[in-house]
């Protein structure tokens, strides 16, 4: 399945390192969500890329986007992770069933095992507005989402 901008965004509920439940569209009406599926936690590009995010989150805030992370990982791991590079955004766990969300997204790496680096806009009606597909070992240039982003503020 191929998601493309001006469709639907598929809804989902991943608990979160701490074990709570998130669900995309709680966010309806509410924020914007910057939907940022990756292979592993504690792997290079990962986290280079996750700690950007977390850099530069007062900016992601500051455009009304809540950023959610999105892997295959256990909640367990998610959590050591997340304490260890002071991510303060959530960070969703796709672990079982193994990568469906990444699955109805087009991004899980099914001979891998895990998802690819995807990254999905979604605005406050639950409408993919950016979407971006990297395969496996391919880093994000992360300028593409903020020039999304301040679009969608346009």
């Amino acid at each position: 399945m191929t998601l493309e901008v001006g469709t639907q965004a598929p809804d989902f509920t991943l608990n979160d390192y701490d074990k709570q439940s998130v669900t995309l569209s709680s966010f309806q009406g509410k924020s914007n969500v910057l939907l940022v599926f990756y292979p592993f936690a504690f792997s290079g590009t990962c986290t280079g890329e996750l700690c950007q995010v977390r850099d530069e989150l007062a900016d992601y805030q500051g455009a009304d986007v809540t950023v959610l992370g999105v892997s295959v990982d256990t909640t367990f791991s998610l959590k050591k992770w997340a304490g260890q590079e002071g991510y303060t955004f959530p960070l969703l766990s796709d672990f079982w069933p193994h990568g469906a969300v990444a699955q109805t997204y087009g991004v899980f790496n099914e001979a891998a095992g895990f998802a690819n680096r995807g990254t999905f806009l979604i605005d406050k009606q639950g409408v993919i507005r950016f979407a971006e597909r990297n395969g496996a070992g391919e880093a994000r240039d992360q300028s593409a989402w903020k020039k999304a982003i301040a679009e969608l503020a346009a």
